[in-house]
């Protein structure tokens, strides 16, 4: 399947914050483990949902060392997350992720 860079990247954006907000995976190591994706991918993927105007947010456990926590969706801006679960599987398809 030929997908552009700019398609690509927009639904690895889509899927991580999907992920994040679903709690299937909300943070960096969980990431890698249900994607596939590199480390470093998954922490710039997360640092990118900026400029699509999601606001995501790292939870610090209390009392944990080392930047134990999670990422929140904290508000979708102008992203539709229904459209994201009805697509899921073409969005999966197009990035090659399980």
């Amino acid at each position: 399947m030929d997908v552009s860079k700019t398609k690509s990247s927009f639904y690895r954006r889509l899927y991580v914050a999907y992920l994040i907000d679903s709690g299937l995976a909300s943070s960096v190591p969980a990431l890698t483990d249900v994607t596939g994706m590199p480390r470093r991918t998954a922490q710039d993927t997360i640092a990118a949902l900026a400029d699509l105007d999601i606001v995501c947010e790292f939870e610090q456990e209390e009392g944990a060392r080392n930047h134990a926590g999670r990422y929140r969706i904290r508000d979708w801006g102008a992203i539709d997350r229904g459209w994201i679960e009805r697509n899921l599987r073409q969005i999966k398809a197009v990035l090659e992720y399980p």
